[in-house]
Parts: C-alpha cells; sequence; structure tokens
C-alpha cells in the first residue's frame, strides 16, 4: 500500500514551523511549546525526539522533513495521555476518596447462570489494574472445604484456596497499591473459620476490617464482607458519625435511591463506601451505566469484566488516569469538604471547551481480517462524544466501518480521561471490544482546550 498523505493541517503546520523544508530542533521545541502544550519541553527533549527517528531512511541530521515530522506525529512516541505522568494523586487519603477500579463475581468466565468458575478472570483482572476482587464462597459437596461460585445456578465451582493463591501472586503486578477482596458468604460457622484460616495463610496477615480508616497507600489485600443488607435506602444511608461503613446497592437501588435521597447518598459517600454491583437480570454479564453511580460519589461500582461493551469501555478509560493504578482520587466537590454535599443535578458551569479534530486513521489492513472489511472501498467514520463526571470526564471514540447492506463493522475504540489528555496533534492507539490494545490500529487526532 502507498504510504498515507500527511493532513493539509499537518503540512500547514510543517511549513510554519520549519525552514527551506527542514524542521531544526528549536523548531521542534517551539512546535513541541506552542502546539503540543509541552510548556516545559526543552531542547534536549526535541533532540531525543530526533534522535528516536535516526533509524529511518528519511532521516536529515539537520533536522525533520514532512516526511519525518509525520512519522514523529503518528508514531508511538506521541500518544494522547502521558506515559511519564505516572500515579500523581495524592495516595494518603481514606479509600472513601476514591474511585476504586471494582469487579464483579470476578471468577465468572462468562454468563452469570452457566458459564465455568475460575481464577483465571481474577488473575486476568489484577493484571489489568482491577482492584476490587468478588469471591462468593459455599461449601462444596461434602461440606468439607470452601467454593468459590455463583450460589443457585449451574455455574461449575473452583477452589476458594485456588483463588486466593492466584490473587496473592498477582495482586500487585500491575498497581502496587491496595487490592480489596470482597466475600459474599454462605458458609457454615466452622467453613467461616476455615476460611479465615485460608486467608491468614495466603495472605500472610495482610487483612483489615472495612471499619479502619485505610489508607490508600498501604498496600496490602483487604477483606471485607460483601453483604447486600436489607430495609429502604433512605435508612441505610444514614451516617454514624462514630462508624465508617460499607454499603451494598444494587443498580436499581441507586437509580431509584437517587430520585428521592441523593443528597443523603452523595453525604454517605464522603466518609462511608458505597458499592453498587449490576442488577440481577443481567446473565448475559453485561453491564450499566456507571455514571449515576460516580455522580453520587460511590466509590466500587462493580463490573462484569467479561461483559465487554460502551460500559465496560468508560470503566477502563477512568481508570487509564492516575497511572493505571486502580485509583482516581474522586473529585474534591464530592469528598464533602466544609460540610458542603455537592448536588448532581445542579447546573455546572463550563469551565473550558474541548475541541477534537480526527484526521485520519491506520493500522486496519495489519489488525483485522482482510475480509472483515468492504475490500475495495472501506469507508471509516469515527463517533467522539464527552462524558463522565466532572473533572473526570471521559473522551469516547469509536470507529466503525459504513457498510450498504449490513450493520456498520466495528473498527476499533477507546476512552481517555480528559484531565491527562494532552493538547495537540496525536497518534491514538484504539482498542478491541474487549478493551485490548490493538498492535497496529490507530488515528491521527489533534486536541485544543479553547
Amino acid at each position: 500500500m502507498a504510504a498515507a498523505e500527511p493532513p493539509a493541517d499537518v503540512k500547514a503546520i510543517f511549513n510554519d514551523y520549519s525552514e527551506n523544508g527542514t524542521m531544526s530542533v528549536d523548531h521542534l521545541r517551539q512546535f513541541m511549546v506552542e502546539v503540543q502544550g509541552e510548556e516545559k519541553a526543552t531542547i534536549e527533549d526535541a533532540q531525543e525526539v530526533l534522535d528516536s527517528l535516526q533509524h529511518l531512511n528519511i532521516f536529515h541530521k539537520r533536522g525533520l522533513n514532512l516526511e519525518a515530522f509525520f512519522k514523529y506525529l503518528f508514531g508511538d512516541t506521541n500518544p494522547p495521555l502521558n506515559p511519564k505522568l505516572g500515579v500523581h494523586h495524592d495516595m494518603n487519603a481514606p479509600l472513601s476518596h476514591y474511585f476504586i477500579y471494582t469487579g464483579h463475581n470476578s471468577y465468572l468466565t462468562g454468563n452469570q447462570l452457566s458459564s465455568d468458575c475460575s481464577d483465571v478472570p481474577i488473575i486476568n483482572a489484577l493484571k489489568n489494574g482491577v482492584r476490587v476482587i468478588e469471591l462468593d464462597i459455599w461449601p462444596n459437596s461434602t461440606k468439607d472445604s470452601i467454593n468459590v461460585l455463583h450460589g443457585r445456578t449451574l455455574t461449575a465451582p473452583v477452589e476458594f484456596l485456588k483463588c486466593l493463591k492466584s490473587i496473592k501472586e498477582h495482586a500487585f503486578v500491575a498497581s502496587e497499591y491496595p487490592v480489596v477482596i470482597t466475600l459474599e458468604d454462605h458458609l457454615t460457622p466452622e467453613l467461616q473459620a476455615l476460611a479465615a484460616e485460608d486467608f491468614d495463610e495466603d495472605g500472610e496477615d495482610a487483612e483489615y476490617e472495612c471499619g479502619e480508616d485505610v489508607a490508600a497507600e498501604y498496600r496490602r489485600l483487604i477483606a471485607i464482607h460483601a453483604g447486600k443488607g436489607k430495609g429502604a435506602v433512605g435508612e441505610r444511608v444514614k451516617v454514624d458519625p462514630d462508624k465508617v461503613r460499607r454499603l451494598s446497592l444494587s443498580e436499581q437501588q441507586i437509580e431509584k435511591g437517587v430520585a428521592t435521597h441523593a443528597f443523603e447518598i452523595v453525604r454517605f459517600t464522603h466518609k462511608n463506601l458505597l458499592r453498587v454491583y449490576p442488577k440481577g437480570t443481567r446473565v448475559d454479564s453485561s453491564n450499566f451505566d456507571p455514571l449515576t453511580a460516580w455522580m453520587h460519589g460511590a466509590q466500587l461500582v462493580a463490573f462484569n469484566m467479561q461483559g465487554y461493551g460502551r460500559e465496560l469501555w468508560m470503566m477502563q478509560g477512568m481508570f487509564k488516569a492516575n497511572g493505571g493504578c486502580g485509583y482516581v482520587k474522586k473529585p474534591e466537590f464530592l469528598l464533602g469538604h466544609d460540610g458542603r454535599v455537592f448536588d448532581p443535578k445542579a447546573a455546572i458551569p463550563i469551565r473550558t471547551t474541548l475541541r477534537v479534530t480526527v484526521y485520519m486513521g491506520e493500522g486496519w489492513y495489519h489488525d483485522f481480517n482482510h475480509t472483515h472489511f468492504d475490500t475495495y472501498s472501506p469507508d471509516f467514520y469515527a463517533k467522539v462524544g464527552i462524558v463522565g463526571v466532572p473533572i473526570d470526564s471521559l473522551l469516547r471514540i469509536e470507529v466503525h466501518e459504513y457498510d450498504m447492506s449490513d450493520k456498520d463493522d466495528f473498527a476499533g475504540q477507546t476512552c481517555l480521561p480528559i484531565r491527562e489528555l494532552r493538547q495537540g496533534i496525536r497518534a491514538v492507539p484504539l482498542c478491541s471490544q474487549k478493551g485490548e490494545k490493538y498492535k497496529s490500529v490507530k488515528l491521527l487526532m489533534r486536541f485544543e482546550f479553547l
């Protein structure tokens, strides 16, 4: 295939920051500061970019020509999120001050009724940065040991001890910050004692009760009970100044609760933990829109990590922030400083405007089956939208190929935390429906904060 032609904007910018067809290291630094918004960019940073392109035949020691400049912009070293940013939120606050990457029925490989239970989904979740693992624990058939399974269904069990060993082995592979294990307990008193022994043995005594106001910096395994509780939402979210509690609500309960008790729910989450989980009718392991729960301060929005779709993409996008450590500090207005309680229904003034330009894309013929798209004239289009909590809003990007005779073909997606989005022209990698990054598929886009 012929090499892609640089967009008109790229050509115009190159002309503005070059002389006689060459962009010197000084010109490149000026471009990085003025267009890319990298205010602290140095000559050394610009030289590093030039050095990274030396292997190309088009490289010239005096600087970049248009082709090399285009290669740099559309290359892997120019992503939309700063890879050097890492964990940068305050990690010394109580757990209630964070949105936490949370799994639901973390042991299931597929649907909620008949799929296998396994430690593999748990391992995958931990590798992807999930920090809350849910286990439903039941007696085995002989009542002398403990299994993990979705009770009263046809799901095939997995041993509790096997799950604990896998959690211990993979807990801190992707993140050094705490892993919370929520236990839905259906055991006899004797087996509860056995479970405690198993946990102490494999957690090496790294166990805390939820009532302790544990700071995220304590890098431990935290075990809490996952009981769902009873009673009206209004009663359950009453704040006890002498206690820190954890409450679980279904997606239906939170939807109904915010209609009548939004103030109380937000206030509850200032110091207490609120978990919101999918309704029981989601037997296909689909997920719900997390925005309502986040807007009302819920820290633990529990998702089926095998339930691929736009809702999970939003969840994955949210937790790309803060170095992908699985903890995102909640906005200040959700923390209740000075006794103030945020009203999610109140109009919020626009702080800034983001202008997004999609120039082009490439890589589909490398990462997709060649019969997936129209062979002769694939017609790709991108949908771009903003969703999420103010300050923690997400930029959602979805690409399809127009198909006259059938449903438009999926061609990639990504969700990016706007707070960490880098200004300027960036190469945006796209992901599969599972959220796995493609090797080659990406968009050339421009982000301008006005």
